[in-house]
């Protein structure tokens, strides 16, 4: 028999409802679960196999925290912040588990390496080891208080993460204002994206970066001083291609990100390889001619 009590009575219904979902089929007859008086989860195997009772339990309650509870800790500390809109929340809240589950490089490298949900399984089964009946909230209060105020710094770094975005966000529309109100200057541009960025027009004849900058549009350095990149961007605004085919073996980087984002259905997007191919098709005599000389 396995007993886990709570204070709580929503915290009772929500784990009991979580392990009900989380039973493996094969093993529903064998064990027995109940919610009862509204603050004890019980649990019982019916055919005595203590082990993998416990097993089970603990490896059910480690989830029920860390994708149930672990959400309720982070709105608290988000509304400590006063982020209490749940759609920004949630926004923030996926940044955390980006980080959580070492799936954001970037931010990563601002966290010690931790793996959070095998610690919390080793808490909870010494925990059991050491309690008869297992006090939730107890366990949270005395074993957890460092682990919830760990997350404080993860919630701190994702928010500024957030707010980049949103201000990054905000600059992209800004952009995407100003392209709509201008006319193209070329019909289309082919950009080759390898160590550095080359500009070449719809002839595939290159162009010299001082005739690009001589087509840069004043307001642009004047409006966004800072964000806009003078090298890339502002040409590639100023122009307003119909078209741009960008030939580049990384689409998330983030300058071919940016374009992608201001451009939208604009950009079309080719491996480097592609690039001597389409200049071959569409401009036969150039080559041969580069290639005699």
């Amino acid at each position: 028999m396995i007993e886990i009590h709570f204070r709580q009575k929503e915290d009772a219904q929500s784990l009991y409802s979580f392990l009900q979902q989380q039973l493996p089929d094969k093993s529903i007859g064998e064990y027995t679960l109940h919610c009862e008086d509204s603050h004890i989860v019980r649990g019982r195997n019916t055919h005595s196999r203590k082990d993998e009772l416990f097993r089970w339990t603990k490896t059910g309650l480690c989830h029920f925290i860390m994708k149930v509870k672990l959400n309720d800790w982070l709105k608290n500390i988000l509304a400590a912040y006063y982020y209490r809109d749940e759609e920004e929340q949630q926004q923030i809240i996926e940044i955390v588990h980006s980080i959580l589950e070492g799936k954001n490089d970037e931010l990563n490298a601002f966290l010690p390496q931790m793996n959070l949900q095998e610690r919390l399984f080793i808490l909870i089964h010494e925990w059991f080891r050491e309690q008869p009946v297992f006090s939730f909230d107890h366990f949270i209060k005395f074993r957890l208080r460092s682990f919830i105020n760990e997350l404080e710094k993860y919630v701190e770094l994702s928010l500024d993460e957030y707010k980049m975005e949103q201000e990054y966000q905000v600059f992209i529309q800004r952009l995407r204002d100003f392209l709509r109100e201008r006319s193209p200057k070329q019909p289309k541009l082919h950009l080759l994206c390898d160590e550095g960025i080359t500009f070449f027009n719809e002839h595939f004849a290159e162009m010299k970066r001082g005739d690009l900058i001589g087509m840069i549009d004043r307001r642009l350095l004047i409006n966004h001083p800072v964000y806009v990149d003078s090298v890339t961007i502002a040409p590639l605004l100023s122009i307003a291609p119909s078209n741009i085919y960008l030939y580049t073996n990384d689409t998330e980087q983030p300058l071919i990100r940016t374009i992608r984002n201001i451009f939208e259905e604009r950009v079309i997007c080719k491996p480097i390889n592609a690039f001597t191919e389409m200049k071959d098709r569409f401009c036969p005599l150039s080559t041969k001619k580069d290639m005699s000389s």
